[in-house]
């Protein structure tokens, strides 16, 4: 068995990134890249254990594509996501990588393996061809290294190494720093790090997202409210009641939630956005939606179309059909012909018959973001 444990750490935010979707969730195929890489190391050598860092909102999503793996909530930073993992590393050994190095070759991490042992950290890194000048100054190029990960460490020394209040970059920075011994080998000019999104074009390992298309539906019902104002889709409806609910009650962005959240296989706007917690009373459910549709963009997808069905003997909804679709279109980012309102009646039948309420039924479709040739 193997005295190795990896750590794949894809918390960050992507924030230099440049693009909605975080490069964690780019989809190879039908696999988010987290996923791949993981997979990709696993296959080269038998960890003892995988460790995948995630954050906090996007953990139980992740749960959904591996069984294999241990999940553990990441940090604000890169070190406090990894003092987080090292918790559950029970290894002599571990091997911290972050999900930006898409494509690690074979041969790169068995040289990094194969030292294991000859120094508190094993670290791979490039040279310098170019002429390099610091502070004005041209010094000699062999002696500045391009640090690579995954690098391969010392459980108990990075432990302590990483006891500091000092923000590290990287571990071998760590453990240097605490006077551990650091030992570089060769690293490998494919395992370019994904910072931007123009290094995209320089990633050849990966090939493009399928091309599927997803479809999710959504269903709402809420009673009225006397003397509540009534919001439906984000648009005031002119009537002396509203909807009784934990929210505003916009039954209509409700249902139009959980399509989205059905169509990536997500859950229920429930589990995003609970009814016991008192954050939400209240709450304008634009903001939810917002909140869904950026979730839903950061893991990968694109919002292709929807189509709601709003079935109410009361109020009168073709009045606001035109306003609830300008307004639906703008708060999911696409345009408004692929926004469909239908709204009918419930032939005075039943509880919505009866005038006591309103429910949505919505359908939403989605496919990956096509970062080949977007």
């Amino acid at each position: 068995m193997s005295n190795i444990t990896l750590v794949m750490l894809c918390a960050g935010s992507s924030s230099r990134f440049g693009l909605k979707t975080k490069k964690q969730w780019l989809r190879t195929g039908h696999q988010p890249l987290w996923l791949y890489v993981t997979q990709q190391l696993s296959s080269f050598y038998n960890f003892s254990k995988i460790i995948v860092v995630s954050s906090q909102h996007e953990l139980n999503y992740m749960r959904n594509f591996t069984d294999t793996v241990l999940f553990v909530t990441g940090g604000n930073t890169r070190q406090e996501s990894m003092k987080n993992a090292l918790e559950n590393v029970d290894t002599p050994y571990v091997m911290f990588t972050d999900v930006a190095r898409a494509c690690i070759p074979n041969e790169m991490l068995n040289e990094i393996v194969k030292n294991k042992g000859n120094a508190d950290c094993i670290v791979p890194y490039l040279s310098i061809s170019d002429t390099v000048v610091y502070h004005e100054e041209t010094i000699n190029r062999d002696d500045v290294k391009i640090i690579q990960t995954p690098q391969l460490s010392d459980t108990l020394k990075l432990k302590k190494a990483l006891q500091s209040d000092i923000d590290f970059t990287d571990d071998s920075s760590a453990i240097k720093a605490m006077g551990g011994t650091v030992l570089y080998v060769k690293g490998h000019v494919n395992a370019k790090k994904l910072t931007f999104d123009h290094d995209l074009k320089e990633i050849s390992c990966l090939k493009a997202p399928a091309s599927e298309c997803f479809t999710g539906t959504g269903f709402d019902i809420h009673p009225f409210e006397p003397n509540k104002p009534m919001v439906l889709g984000g648009v005031k409806i002119a009537v002396p009641y509203g909807f009784k609910a934990h929210s505003d009650g916009d039954v209509l962005i409700h249902s139009l939630i959980d399509a989205l959240l059905g169509a990536c296989g997500a859950g229920d706007i429930g589990e995003f956005f609970p009814d016991t917690n008192m954050e939400y009373a209240n709450i304008d459910s634009t903001l939810l939606l917002t909140n869904i549709v950026d979730f839903i963009c950061g893991v990968g997808y694109k919002i292709v179309n929807v189509d709601v069905t709003i079935i109410a003997q009361q109020p009168k909804i073709n009045p606001y059909k035109s306003d609830i679709k300008t307004n639906i279109a703008t708060l999911l980012g696409i345009e408004k012909p692929f926004v469909n309102i239908k709204a009918t009646t419930a032939e005075k039948l039943g509880f919505i018959g009866r005038e006591e309420g309103v429910a949505v039924q919505s359908s939403a479709t989605l496919r990956y973001y096509d970062w080949k040739n977007e």
